[in-house]
């Protein structure tokens, strides 16, 4: 049986998730999360196999979750689902250590496959994720501004366009408020914005945020 954690924001996604997993042959969901802190809570005392991860959620998001997971559970599965289609989620949530990468118009079916796939060790990538990923690696492939940033970078990137202040950020990140001042002005310096605002129309303009000061999309 193959345990698998629900991470979502939405709880009318979580709800859905849940009920047609529940239904699957062989798989059972054992926990759901509406964030990535209280995922990183459950996970360590409900032990999945398997976490469905959602992106843009409040808080530290699904990017640092994600991270802070597989540092934590190191035959934990991360498989992301997410609305987020285009760079850079897939290559940053790859590299933070998901094992597969979904969008949320995908099959019924492929879900389940996916978890199979990622719960007996091997990696599985959407088609249209796929696609994504190959075609940045071509010569003059897609590219962003945010491409450059580093794994840190793009996390407070992402809080900040979130309206989070200095000092919630500090606080869940655990780093100095000093720090996140100087990632900001560095994320200013290599964005070439010159306020929160702006940072938060251009994550707007490259598909990263769907409103300025939180994320809508499910």
């Amino acid at each position: 049986m193959i345990k698998v954690m629900v991470v979502d924001d939405h709880e009318l996604v979580r709800t859905g998730i849940t009920r047609i997993l529940n239904d699957a042959p062989g798989i059972r969901v054992v926990a759901e999360a509406a964030s990535g802190e209280e995922a990183i809570l459950v996970a360590s005392t409900k032990n999945p196999h398997v976490v469905l991860m959602d992106v843009s959620m409040p808080g530290i998001g699904g990017l640092e979750a994600t991270r802070k997971l597989v540092q934590l559970l190191p035959k934990l599965k991360v498989l992301v689902v997410s609305v987020h289609a285009d760079e850079p989620f897939p290559s940053r949530m790859l590299k933070a250590g998901a094992s597969g990468y979904l969008t949320k118009g995908c099959a019924v079916e492929e879900i389940i496959t996916a978890i199979k796939v990622v719960a007996g060790g091997e990696r599985y990538i959407g088609a249209d994720i796929a696609q994504t990923l190959a075609l940045k690696r071509t010569p003059g492939g897609a590219s962003t501004p945010f491409d450059n940033l580093s794994p840190r970078e793009m996390q407070v990137m992402l809080m900040l366009t979130q309206g989070q202040k200095t000092q919630v950020i500090s606080d869940k990140l655990c780093l100095s408020p000093k720090t996140i001042s100087t990632y900001r002005h560095r994320l200013y310096e290599k964005l070439g914005v010159a306020s929160d605002v702006e940072l938060a129309r251009l994550a707007m303009n490259y598909g990263i945020i769907e409103t300025i000061g939180g994320a809508t999309t499910l």
